[in-house]
């Protein structure tokens, strides 16, 4: 019995260790540089993942224990093999005078031998088959809005208000030459809205380069002002704002062989917006999504790219409301006269077989759901792969459609949210993806839906901390309208005991903050914020994105009217819970996040007893002219509207705790709307707490960020 029993004690003991180790091993609790800053928390990923061009290959950047490769490997193989080392490709850039590099730089694959890279003011070349690195050209070192032609012969670039041109052997060319400091070329125009994010359009061979000039003379200067310098310096930049002068746009052609250039007769009112300029396959012409200023009514147009003569309309759109297109013309592989068009003209954005004469062919897809992205064509041409919410609004799931018969077929697995990369023989697809309990998976499909192989399965890097439990679930609103909401609860709660909350807020467009991805699109604050004994909810709210044009439309000329009563309806949910410390409340926001805590703190004074508003927006008049008058037409066509949504109007109805914060040289949501709200406040005798951060444009970033969060987080601590 002796030698028995110490066996089973030693068993007991060795049991009850390892549940100790276990519990201790999940005990640890997030630091503020944590949450924002430690990329050791973040899912594990595959750097610069890519396809490498004219293959089935692809390539990414392995780092271990300080010695960094590029390894290849291929979409039908496990077999991986390194084939470049850090230390090899900088022996190369050194031979040829340039300095080494601390890491691998982003990678552009001409072929399957050959990438170049844009690094220290140069592009420059390397062959894998020779190990050798030349320097194809240079630019000047001013250089900005870089774009290197589809060949990565020639660089296009921004320097100052003009666009130049840099080519192998040759001195940069000086495409623009111009002297009005109000007018600027190459550079993105009408404020990033409409799906725009450059200023430059290559032709497909490069051998035609078209360009934005946007002439800013009739827009009104506004100060920002850099209190580095001694003494401080001012900087006026062009801010169009709703109801003022908005700028005028035109679209330049530049032809490489020649060095001419012409301008495409966009014409008249000067007033209008050009969006998703797409260039034909032949490059004989240019089509535009033109949109008038009342952003209602949409011509596609088609324009010659040798003479800028308007050739026809294709089409058009109205929408009482607003019309808003977000995507070019997708052009058939082998049929260079049909292409797809993504529209929201049902309710939700699907996709739409159009020939280049403007007749429709076929709907391609159709439902209550929304095409998120575009990855490409099969090789024939017959199908077209995309990503949607088609199995909920909550995930996102590749798929293949048919352009003969719009029937469509899933090839992503496992729920979650998923984003793809299609091969350039489209055969295969990279498919990245995560769940609340999958950090990430990375898989090779084919193009049949048949999982190839897995690159990489991320373990969670938060399995040594005490994290609470985040549940995502609906909400349903007066009309029978779902809203997802989701809710991290301390660890260890006790639901006997009674919580604080923090409601974390942005509810605009464009924006959606609930998804079936890893910690339910959560970030670490948040959980850090429950460790400390918060409950921490978000709702997305009528207005925000990818739900459909009805679900964003509701805010129309309102804005934050809708967007409160669903905030609210969260709200009586969570003091429906029997654990929830109703008098408690706190709410936190940045930009139209700001806004509506705001909004919330006055417009529904009592509710919350703390908030926090980021780089808020107070008076609509004060924001750009392209955003606040899709949402809000112009203050001259709703005078109500804008009254209504004026936080200046509701300052005196501050109740509770309310710190505001702005950066000083914010260029999106200018200083002056949270100054003018501390003025009016003082104005009307309402105390508020105030802080700024100098020289921080629209969003605090790096490691000031950390300060940032700490001092949310204080308030709230100090306050609720």
């Amino acid at each position: 019995m002796t030698i028995s029993y110490f066996p089973k004690r030693l068993a007991l003991l060795l049991l009850l260790l390892s549940v100790t180790l276990q519990l201790q091993a999940q005990d640890k609790l997030l630091t503020m540089e944590d949450a924002i800053i430690n990329p050791a928390l973040q899912p594990q990923n595959l750097r610069q993942l890519q396809w490498v061009a004219g293959t089935s290959d692809f390539t990414y950047v392995r780092a271990d224990n300080g010695n960094q490769a590029l390894v290849r490997g291929n979409a039908t193989s496990t077999r991986q093999q390194d084939i470049l080392t850090l230390e090899q490709l900088n022996a190369a850039l050194t031979a040829v005078g340039a300095e080494k590099l601390s890491s691998f730089p982003t990678l552009y694959w001409r072929d399957g031998s050959n990438f170049v890279m844009d690094v220290q003011g140069k592009i420059l070349a390397y062959d894998l088959t020779s190990g050798r690195a030349r320097v194809t050209m240079t630019y000047a070192e001013e250089a900005e809005h870089k774009e290197l032609d589809p060949t990565m012969q020639r660089l296009a670039y921004t320097k100052g208000n003009d666009l130049y041109l840099a080519a192998p052997g040759e001195k940069d060319i000086a495409i623009t030459n111009e002297e009005n400091e109000g007018i600027v070329h190459g550079q993105a125009a009408h404020r990033s809205e409409f799906g725009i994010t450059k200023g430059t359009f290559w032709s497909p061979t490069g051998s035609k380069l078209a360009f934005y000039r946007m002439d800013q003379s009739m827009v009104t200067d506004y100060p920002l002002v850099d209190v580095a310098p001694l003494p401080a310096q001012l900087n006026n930049i062009k801010y169009p704002m709703a109801g003022g002068k908005s700028h005028h746009v035109t679209v330049g052609v530049y032809d490489v062989d020649s060095g001419k250039t012409i301008y495409l007769q966009t014409g008249e009112p000067a007033e209008q917006y050009l969006t998703n300029i797409t260039w034909s396959p032949d490059e004989q012409h240019i089509y535009i999504a033109v949109l008038n200023r009342d952003q209602n009514h949409l011509k596609l147009n088609r324009y010659n790219a040798q003479t800028g003569a308007f050739e026809r309309t294709l089409f058009e759109e109205k929408q009482e409301k607003y019309v808003e297109p977000e995507h070019g013309l997708y052009f058939v592989p082998g049929k260079p006269d049909q292409f797809v068009w993504v529209s929201e003209r049902t309710g939700f954005d699907h996709l739409y077989l159009y020939n280049t004469s403007g007749k429709q062919l076929r709907q391609l897809t159709k439902g209550n759901w929304m095409v998120t992205d575009i990855h490409g064509f099969s090789k024939k041409g017959d199908e077209l792969y995309y990503t949607s919410t088609a199995e909920s609004p909550l995930e996102r799931h590749i798929y293949a459609v048919s352009l003969r018969n719009g029937k469509s077929r899933r090839l992503s697995q496992g729920s979650g949210v998923h984003s793809a990369q299609l091969s350039p023989d489209a055969r295969y697809i990279l498919d990245n993806y995560s769940s609340r309990e999958t950090p990430r998976k990375i898989q090779v499909l084919s193009t049949n839906g048949k999982v190839e192989q897995t690159l990489l399965t991320a373990e969670n890097p938060l399995t040594k901390y005490n994290l609470g439990e985040t549940t995502i679930f609906p909400i349903k609103v007066e009309d029978g309208t779902e809203l997802y909401a989701r809710m991290i609860t301390p660890p260890n709660m006790d639901k006997s005991k009674k919580y604080p909350v923090v409601v974390y807020v942005y509810g605009g467009p464009h924006v959606q903050l609930v998804t079936n991805s890893w910690l339910g699109g959560a970030n670490l604050w948040m959980h850090l914020m429950a460790q400390k004994g918060y409950i921490v909810f978000t709702l997305d709210s009528r207005g925000s994105g990818d739900r459909g044009l009805a679900f964003e439309q509701a805010v129309f000329r309102q804005l934050g009217t809708v967007e409160m009563q669903d905030q609210l309806r969260g709200v009586a949910y969570l003091k429906s819970l029997p654990y929830v410390d109703a008098g408690r409340l706190g709410v936190h926001g940045w930009s139209f996040g700001g806004f509506m805590t705001t909004s919330l703190m006055t417009r529904h004074p009592g509710v919350f007893k703390v908030g926090v508003a980021g780089g808020p927006v107070i008076d609509w008049k004060y924001y750009e002219v392209m955003y606040t008058e899709r949402y809000m037409d112009s203050p001259e066509q709703n005078p109500q509207g804008y009254e209504d949504a004026n936080l200046l109007n509701h300052v005196k109805n501050l109740q509770g705790k309310l710190l505001m914060i702005h950066g000083t040289v914010d260029d999106v949501v200018v200083w002056q709307h949270s100054l003018a709200f501390l003025k009016k406040a003082v104005d009307e005798g309402i105390l508020l707490d105030y802080f700024v951060y100098p020289g921080h444009p629209h969003n605090v970033r790096g490691k000031d960020r950390v300060h940032l969060m700490r001092k949310v987080t204080q308030y709230f601590d100090d306050n609720l």
